[in-house]
């Protein structure tokens, strides 16, 4: 069954790769990201959890004989499985049995308690996670260049950004939903305020079933927006919080952070650990993300018009959209996404490195001023890498806002976001 206006994902190729190697597949995001959709693309059958009018009757039959919820037409689709966390083992059960690839999709938008499943599910179940649409799936970057290709070795470029810097900025504060993304007016700007809304009082309660303070908890929202695209220890977070009269412990403070991961709100860049030449140290703290930036605008109550006017937010913004995208773009290439800093102070917003052992060094930028400050900032960096142990970077390369494509002369390549594609 598939969805009329389907907009093609780059999780659809991953899944059918997925279903010929696994007995079953795990489908994890957040939620309203699209992975039901998906799922049912490929799915021949289907299972709601979350139907109301058969929900009690599907976790009674999950308890008495979930076998029963397992039939039908293959591969099929168990949706929001996490309501029964028995049909975990169940599944994985099913697909020893059965002994075939392709059974069975599962869906889920929390990560239950590490204790409610009897098995990990390794070599039977495999997962795939699903992020909100990047530019390229929302059809506004042209792709006219390929992360694939500058991995590849393609050295010649040239292609030019349709999308304006206003443009970027709606496209910030609307996120990559798939419901809004298809609406053009203002009232695709709603959707992520809502998405809040869903997490404070709602979701994030229900993950663990440990009580929240909803207020805490958008407050610490609004800290993590407030230093978004930065390394904010759990100090500075904790500290700002109390600058807006909600302080928490710093155990209160984990246990919030914990269930926001597990819904998929929070993903914060982890820091790359390279070998050096020289015995420079590394920054490890990891860079605080969204899944999706208009997370962080909704909740800071800014629009495209206010985030225009605040030239150093929109930066910080910016990044978080550039480093949402590479790693929508990495994960379609085998590849994860990390963040660089040495005590020196020199960094990369976002190193891309490949399962291979292939990598790239990325600096994001939204205008075209500092473009040769972080060209030379990315050279600098290749000279302090070990090379013998870790190879020649692929490419560096200079992500923009601007219009222009190129490969400059000392070999970094300056490219718009509204350009790039897996």
């Amino acid at each position: 069954m598939e969805e009329r206006n389907y907009l093609n994902r780059m999780c659809d190729d991953l899944l059918l790769q997925s279903l010929q190697s696994s007995g079953a597949v795990l489908i994890e995001g957040a939620k309203w990201c699209g992975k039901t959709s998906a799922a049912m693309k490929t799915a021949q059958s289907s299972l709601f959890m979350q139907d109301p009018d058969k929900s009690k009757t599907y976790q009674n039959l999950a308890d008495t004989k979930p076998s029963l919820l397992l039939q039908g037409a293959t591969p099929r689709l168990l949706d929001e499985w996490q309501m029964s966390p028995v049909l975990w083992d169940a599944v994985r059960f099913e697909v020893d049995k059965r002994g075939e690839m392709g059974q069975f999709i599962l869906t889920g938008s929390a990560v239950p308690a590490d204790n409610v499943t009897a098995h990990t599910g390794t070599g039977r179940i495999s997962r795939l996670l699903m992020r909100p649409m990047s530019l390229y799936e929302s059809l506004e970057s042209n792709g006219l260049v390929s992360l694939k290709d500058l991995f590849g070795g393609k050295t010649d470029i040239e292609a030019m950004s349709a999308l304006s810097i206003e443009q970027i900025a709606f496209a910030i504060c609307r996120g990559g939903w798939p419901q809004s993304v298809k609406q053009k007016n203002s009232s695709a700007l709603r959707m992520a305020a809502n998405y809040v809304d869903a997490v404070v009082n709602l979701d994030v309660q229900r993950v663990d079933n440990i009580e929240k303070n909803p207020e805490k908890v958008r407050v610490l929202l609004r800290s993590l927006a407030r230093n978004i695209s930065t390394m904010a220890t759990l100090q500075t977070i904790k500290s700002d919080m109390e600058t807006m009269d909600s302080g928490v412990s710093e155990k209160t403070l984990a246990g919030y952070l914990n269930a926001l991961r597990r819904i998929f709100v929070v993903e914060d860049s982890p820091a790359w650990q390279p070998s050096l030449r020289s015995k420079t140290a590394i920054r490890t703290s990891a860079k605080r993300h969204f899944v999706d930036p208009s997370l962080a605008t909704a909740v800071m109550r800014a629009n495209p018009d206010s985030i225009l006017k605040d030239f150093e937010t929109f930066g910080f913004l910016f990044e978080s959209l550039c480093t949402r995208d590479m790693r929508i773009y990495a994960q379609a290439n085998d590849g994860d996404v990390f963040h660089y800093r040495d005590k020196s102070e020199l960094e990369a917003d976002i190193i891309v490195r490949l399962h291979d052992g292939r990598w790239a060094a990325v600096e994001v930028k939204l205008g075209n001023k500092q473009i040769d400050e972080a060209a030379n900032n990315l050279l600098a960096l290749q000279n302090k890498i070990d090379c013998d142990k870790m190879g020649k970077p692929s490419f560096l390369m200079v992500l923009t806002g601007g219009e222009f494509a190129y490969r400059r002369n000392d070999g970094v390549y300056i490219v718009p976001i509204g350009c790039l594609k897996n």
